[in-house]
């Protein structure tokens, strides 16, 4: 059995499936060979013209260029770059239309001819040997070459195949009515596209170059034989006219019996494919240096006067191409850029020939019919009978429609080559094809929106994951700083440790050097310790001493017992006073009253005493001891009076800030208790008047008595002292009773007459009984000060011992002689009232202790 190479050698040919025979009409074009246009007014060139990505500019507005000079840069992606058709200005780069069935604008340069159609340096190759495929590769890749069948793919790519080729097959099929422009290529330049041939040949070092063209061209077929009878490795193929055996994959199928799969390429299973114009153009790259920037182009139809093949430079707007060849146009005239069977109506004439352009054909209302109105499918199954890749076109014509895209791809939609074939059969007239290109369109932006959105989640997750790496990185640090501060902290805790070990260790050693001085100090002078307690010592001698001198006192004073009943007197009176003082507070708000009373009472009382004083002699400087004794026990008294009035007067006030505060609050409640508390402050008034008359009774018995011893001195004296005194003690006792007995009256009229009006009023009322009774108090006590004071400056102090000037401040005036003249009857009558005196203070500290309120 033959092999695939044996078979392929012999010249065996195989069949696709499908295809038609529509009218070629080739004849219009084919008979006259390729001519030249003169240059147009200015050029168009769009920076797209292929498959693949936009060049990046090289010029701008207003620059000059030379032909062949590059305008855009080839960037990645697939892009090529584009090149000046002649030489003249930029005059601008704008959008322009593009040659597309929409029309759409695409950036473009208008380039205006200076007409000199001055060259730039070309760098062209006499012997590619030289060259390695790298090399010969970006040759193609810089001069702009892409796939002139009528796809745009870029040859480098192809060129630069990493899969091995084993058939390098040449595409002249050119099956296409009224295109004839490869056929006269082929006729004209076969020796140029066979050296194309072979700079791939040397390439892609194929097993076999399989050059296929349709036996409808016999002239192109002598032609390529003759050009290429010197390599043996290049099989010229008749090949049986029919459309579309010019497809891809269709030639494929037709030169080697593989089939390309579905979603393929040829490359894909051994195979490259080129076509004539793209291999005339990589000669032209190599040996001459020239870029792409012209191509073959077939103008033809019935309204064309002249229908012939040109070689249009790329940019020429298609008006210029039609009026260089006799247009006439017919009402409606179409203008359509390719074939009958895939090319697209012109929206403008105005749109510019790029590097896929092959045809323009203008044919008449009678050449190519105006296709009708879109009739309902009669499910013939012609459509799938013409379609070369073996598909259901009514089926994906439905899915289409309904724009179920997903069914469009399960039944392999884009392995459609858009020949027309199947709305070429189809007697409903349904522009299938249109309906496939808008499909594959609308796929084709989802699946960008798809990529798009991948690359941006992607982003974000790289950016998500960014970011929580270098907060991962952050809170790492942070933890490394923590770590390192922690030794760091034990560390300063450990050397804190260590020094106040150091200051305890030092302050121990100092404590002990301390010890050993004092321990040192009290070594006596045989070396031994002895125990220091010579501080206990020094004050057991001065106790000692005290005791002494106390009880050689003791025994010079025989008289010291009287003395001392005068001393008891004294503090008896001080303790009541001091005892009046302190239930003052407890009482209720009344008890201001008593206070005040209590105070007139110390005033009758101080009076009496200084007039007794008065009545006495002036002591002389050598008085007994017992006097002076007694002298001091007065003193004493008043000094412990004095401080009781002082705090009686301090708890008068807090008792009177109570009694401010309450009436506002109780007075509303129960107006009896003022008057109650008014009653209690009267009868403590008189029980005070009472005892401070008595008091002063008994002081100036004291004082009748100190004159009759007295009188042989001065009688009248002592009887007018004794007389004022008494006279003085009624006053004050009279004024006392009479004060106790007004602001008791007012307590009580108060809340008895209008309590039942304005329970307030008993308020105010009390109040400010409580204020005259503290003024009262004030008053007494400046009054006894005052006593006091003159008794101090009436008695100034002689020089003498300690006890001279305890009778100064006594302020008594007798004589020495008086103070001896008193006899001891005299001296045991006045303790006899002294008893008494205590024995009625203490019955009224119980008496005000039993009035207390519980």
């Amino acid at each position: 059995m033959e092999t695939l190479l044996e078979q392929i050698e012999s010249g065996k040919l195989w069949q696709f499936p499908g295809g038609i025979h529509p009218p070629e009409q080739k004849t219009l074009s084919n008979q006259q060979p390729i001519a030249r246009l003169p240059l147009p007014d200015k050029l168009i060139l769009p920076l797209k013209q292929h498959i693949g990505a936009n060049g990046s500019l090289l010029v701008n507005s207003g620059d000059h260029v030379l032909k062949g000079q590059a305008l855009t840069a080839p960037g990645t992606n697939w892009s090529l770059p584009i090149h000046a058709p002649t030489s003249g200005t930029i005059e601008a780069i704008k959008p322009m239309p593009s040659a597309h069935p929409s029309a759409l604008p695409e950036l473009s340069i208008i380039l205006r001819p200076d007409g000199e159609d001055k060259w730039t340096p070309l760098n062209p190759i006499s012997d590619i040997s030289t060259l390695d495929n790298k090399q010969l590769i970006d040759i193609i890749h810089q001069a702009g070459i892409a796939g002139m069948g009528g796809a745009g793919f870029p040859t480098y790519v192809k060129a630069d195949s990493p899969k091995p080729i084993e058939f390098l097959v040449v595409n002249g099929i050119e099956c296409e009515p009224y295109i004839t422009a490869d056929d006269r290529l082929m006729r004209e330049r076969a020796k140029e596209i066979i050296a194309g041939v072979e700079v791939l040949q040397g390439i892609l070092k194929p097993q076999k170059v399989l050059f296929g063209i349709e036996d409808n061209k016999p002239e192109a077929i002598a032609a390529i034989a003759a050009a290429a009878q010197h390599n043996q490795d290049i099989l010229v193929r008749s090949v049986p006219t029919k459309y579309p055996s010019g497809g891809e994959k269709q030639l494929v199928k037709l030169l080697t019996s593989k089939e390309v799969p579905s979603a393929g390429i040829p490359a894909d299973i051994g195979v490259l494919v080129q076509n004539v114009g793209t291999l005339f153009a990589i000669w032209q790259a190599i040996f001459e240096g020239k870029p792409l920037i012209e191509r073959v182009v077939t103008v033809t139809g019935n309204t064309i006067t002249q229908p012939s093949n040109v070689w249009a430079l790329l940019g020429t707007e298609i008006k210029h191409l039609l009026d260089s060849q006799g247009f006439s146009p017919v009402e409606a005239q179409r203008v359509v850029m390719g074939g009958p069977m895939m090319g697209f109506t012109l929206p403008s004439v105005r749109i510019p020939v790029v590097k896929t352009t092959n045809c323009i054909l203008a044919p008449d209302n009678q050449e190519l019919v105006i296709p009708g109105d879109e009739k309902a499918c009669i499910r013939c199954s012609a459509c799938a009978d013409a379609c070369p890749q073996s598909l259901l076109p009514q089926q994906l014509q439905w899915f289409a429609k309904g724009k179920e895209y997903q069914k469009l791809e399960e039944y392999n939609l884009f392995d459609c080559i858009e020949c027309g074939a199947c709305s070429y059969v189809c007697p409903s007239e349904i522009p299938l094809v249109q309906y496939y290109r808008v499909a594959k369109a609308d796929i084709r932006e989802q699946k960008l929106e798809q990529v798009k959105a991948e690359r941006a989640k992607e982003r974000f997750e790289a950016r998500k994951e960014r970011l929580e790496r270098e907060q991962e990185e952050r809170q790492n640090k942070h933890k490394r700083r923590s770590a390192g501060a922690a030794p760091k902290a034990a560390d300063k805790e450990k050397v804190q440790e260590a020094l106040s070990r150091v200051k305890d260790k030092q302050s121990d050693k100092s404590a002990v050097q301390a010890a050993i001085a004092r321990a040192k100090a009290k070594r006596g002078e045989n070396g031994e310790l002895e125990p220091d307690n010579s501080a206990i010592a020094e004050e057991r001698a001065k106790r000692k001493a005290q005791a002494r001198k106390y009880k050689e006192e003791k025994t010079d004073q025989p008289e010291s017992t009287d003395k001392k009943d005068a001393v008891a007197a004294a503090i008896a009176r001080a303790k009541a006073k001091k005892a009046a003082a302190q239930t003052a507070p407890e009482s209720e708000p009344a008890a201001a009253d008593d206070k005040k009373a209590a105070v007139a009472a110390a005033i009758a009382r101080a009076k009496a005493k200084k007039a007794a004083a008065e009545d006495t002699a002036e002591p002389e400087a050598n008085a007994a001891p017992s006097d002076k004794k007694a002298a001091v026990a007065a003193a004493i008294a008043r000094a412990k009076a004095k401080k009781a009035a002082k705090k009686a007067e301090e708890a008068g006030k807090s008792t009177v800030e109570q009694a401010e505060a309450a009436p506002t609050e109780s007075a509303e409640e129960d107006p009896r208790k003022a008057a109650v508390a008014a009653a209690i402050a009267r009868a403590k008034a008189k029980k005070a008047a009472k005892e401070a008359e008595e008091a002063g009774a008994s002081v100036s018995e004291q004082a009748e008595a100190a004159p009759t011893e007295s009188a042989e001195e001065d009688p009248r004296k002592a009887a007018v002292a004794a007389a004022i005194a008494r006279a003085k003690a009624k006053k004050a006792a009279k004024e006392a009773e009479e004060a106790g007995e007004s602001t008791s009256e007012q307590a009580e009229a108060a809340p008895t007459e209008s309590a039942e009006e304005d329970p307030r009023k008993a308020a105010v009322a009390a109040a400010i009984a409580r204020a005259k009774a503290k003024k009262a108090a004030k008053e007494a006590e400046e009054a006894g000060a005052s006593v006091n004071e003159q008794g101090k400056e009436a008695n100034e102090p002689t020089a003498g011992s300690e006890t001279d000037s305890s009778l100064t401040e006594q302020g008594a005036e007798g004589t020495s002689e008086q103070q001896q003249a008193l006899s001891p009857e005299a001296r045991k009558k006045a303790a006899v009232k002294a008893a008494i005196a205590r024995a009625k203070a203490k019955k009224q500290a119980k008496e005000q202790e039993g009035n207390e309120p519980s």
